[in-house]
């Protein structure tokens, strides 16, 4: 098993404060390689990069409900309806690097 690396930044969730986590999501993500994977474990939320480096959101994790808006600016690859379900596993792997389609969204 590798030794867990060190967090380069790390952000404590307040309830209610969405917005302040979101800030601190963008800003880190113009300091790191391309986005490779997020870990939702039940208290925390770790972002994972290309070469390994982390950055790291405390006391929010996948059972709540303001998880998908974090899952959502990191682009990760998840189902809404079964995001918030608890599992035997410590965390839940997501790749990050979601695309939409071209003209998903148009209306014919």
């Amino acid at each position: 098993m590798s030794n867990p690396r060190v967090p380069l930044a790390t952000h404590d969730f307040a309830v209610g404060e969405v917005d302040a986590v979101l800030e601190f999501l963008k800003r880190m993500r113009s300091e790191m390689r391309i986005l490779h994977k997020v870990r939702a474990w039940k208290d925390r939320f770790e972002i994972f990069d290309i070469n390994g480096d982390t950055f790291e959101v405390r006391g929010i994790g996948y059972p709540d409900k303001d998880v998908k808006a974090l899952l959502d600016i990191v682009n990760a690859n998840y189902k809404p309806d079964t995001v918030h379900d608890v599992i035997d596993a410590d965390f839940k792997e997501l790749k990050t690097g979601r695309r939409y389609a071209w003209a998903a969204d148009r209306v014919m």
